[in-house]
């Protein structure tokens, strides 16, 4: 019987490598890591959350359409070299389109591919009819590579391809218009796969802009950020004398980090002279890795952040915040909160009046909110008034351009100056404020990105002015949709009640005004 327990193990490792990556990649490739020979290509955490993530778009949409935003040295390109040769090698008429930032960056893509090839069992490894520099082709199942760089007369357009792998894409010439042609390559049917891969590299740029549109939904792409904290390896052993600051100790907190990875974050800022540099080098959040000296955010990163890993319960009425949309590119958003807990976002695209009303009032009947603010310009007006039409008397018409509710404050002379210049204005310092102090918000890239992508300025007379829609979109960034909703909860005086958690009563104080 032991020859037939041999036939049924060598049926489930035939299987196994046909059908697991990971296994294929361990059993079958190798890699030269970054100290010794060539060894196995073992996945590590990010390359494996990272297959996880795309298999499971895969298995929904029957195809593969990724951004990834990664820290530096994670192996994301070994990843991507592993999957296409997989897929490659083992299906005929394939061609796969490996287009990096510069020649040697393509080189070194291409080496991985053929270090994989040069390797593999010779009973495995497919039969090569060309093999340079610029294309290696599978003669017998027709099948191979094409390697190129994005160059200003743009890369791979004159050819068709299944797979695309587009590394380091935020350093590409005229990125934008490059993609736009080369993802008029690879057919839309079922199989075919783009895999766009980078560290960040600017605020606004274009890369930034694209990402921006897949974490908002608006494009056909995932976004899928991987962290320097989910690498194993960027630890550092700990110095007789070694001591966690007070900054440091908050960054563990919010995210995790042990003291070993304390020290090598440490180390790292050392040698790179700047903490923002490495924060774009090695982000912790997307945000970070975006970081620009040039920008200044109305809302900061690290309030948000906070938000996002509060823990705060919900008390008090539900205040809902609708920001309308039609059928165009942007996108209505709904936010629930209740006391300093925003319990919730949701987003809908294409939506008309009536269904944004019908919407609404199902939100109105089920949750029995306590008020419902309405964008009321533009197509918000209809809706508001469709609404109280209906009955619905929880409605509140906002309007983002009109005056603020709360008198602008005096200066010496007793005159009113500064303060916020409008509605919108009002909301957004409102927000602000809250997120400064004490609020729970859900822990969304998405969210995190709209309240941090939003500039701000003065006018003439010293009233803030937040950056409007139109501006926010001439810079080439999404409608900060989310953001303004949750704003929207915001639009009465004094915002909220005290929220409560389960120290609520041990550290409020009595000031002789009331409970603070």
């Amino acid at each position: 019987m032991d020859w037939i327990n041999r036939l049924r193990q060598e049926g489930d490792y035939a299987t196994r490598l046909a059908t697991n990556l990971e296994f294929f990649a361990s059993e079958r490739l190798k890699i030269r890591p970054k100290a010794g020979s060539l060894a196995p290509f073992l996945f590590n955490p990010a390359q494996r959350e990272l297959h996880r993530l795309i298999e499971e778009q895969k298995a929904k949409t029957g195809r593969v359409r990724v951004v990834v935003l990664k820290a530096r040295q994670m192996g994301i390109s070994t990843y991507v070299a592993a999957r296409y040769y997989r897929i490659t090698t083992s299906n005929p008429g394939l061609r796969c389109s490996i287009i990096a930032h510069e020649k040697a960056a393509s080189r070194n893509l291409f080496n991985l591919v053929k270090r994989y090839h040069d390797n593999m069992p010779a009973d495995a490894r497919q039969s090569t009819g060309t093999s340079n520099a610029e294309e290696l082709v599978f003669d017998k199942i027709d099948s191979g590579y094409l390697v190129s760089v994005a160059t200003q007369e743009g890369a791979g357009r004159s050819s068709t391809s299944q797979l695309l792998h587009a590394s380091e894409a935020a350093f590409w010439v005229d990125l934008q218009e490059q993609l736009a042609g080369l993802l008029q390559t690879v057919p839309d049917g079922t199989g075919s796969e783009v895999i766009i891969e980078s560290t960040g590299n600017q605020f606004g740029d274009e890369f930034h802009q694209f990402w921006r549109r897949a974490v908002a939904g608006e494009s056909e792409f995932k976004a899928i950020f991987l962290p320097w904290s989910i690498e194993p390896t960027y630890r550092a052993p700990l110095p007789d004398d070694f001591k966690v600051a007070s900054e440091e100790r908050h960054l563990a907190e919010l995210h995790g980090l042990d003291e070993q990875q304390i020290a090598w974050r440490r180390n790292k800022i050392a040698q790179l002279g700047n903490e923002r540099y490495f924060a774009r080098e090695y982000p912790l959040t997307p945000d970070e890795a975006f970081l620009a000296t040039d920008f200044d955010s109305f809302i900061s990163s690290e309030s948000v952040l906070r938000a996002r890993k509060a823990e705060i319960e919900p008390y008090g009425p539900l205040i809902v915040g609708v920001d309308p949309a039609g059928k165009g590119a942007d996108a209505t958003a709904i936010a629930w909160r209740r006391g300093r807990v925003i319990q919730k976002i949701e987003k809908r695209r294409g939506l008309s009046t009536m269904e944004i009303c019908g919407l609404v009032a199902k939100i109105i009947r089920e949750d029995k909110p306590e008020k419902v603010n309405v964008d009321a310009t533009g197509m918000g007006i209809g809706v508001y008034d469709r609404l109280v039409e209906q009955g619905y008397s929880e409605c509140v018409a906002v309007n983002f351009a009109g005056k603020p509710i709360e008198p602008a404050p005096l200066d010496e002379t007793g005159k009113p100056a500064g303060g916020p210049a409008n509605r919108r204005a009002e909301l957004w310092l409102n927000l602000q404020k809250a997120l400064d102090g004490r609020l729970k918000i859900p822990d969304s890239d998405s969210l995190h990105a709209d309240l941090t992508s939003v500039g701000y300025r003065y006018d003439s007379s010293g009233r803030l002015l937040i950056e409007s829609k139109e501006d926010l979109k001439k810079r080439g960034m999404s409608s900060p949709d989310e953001a303004d909703a949750v704003a929207l909860t915001f639009a009465q005086p004094l915002g909220a009640p005290l929220g409560r958690d389960k120290n609520f009563w041990r550290k409020i104080e009595y000031t002789g005004r009331g409970y603070v």
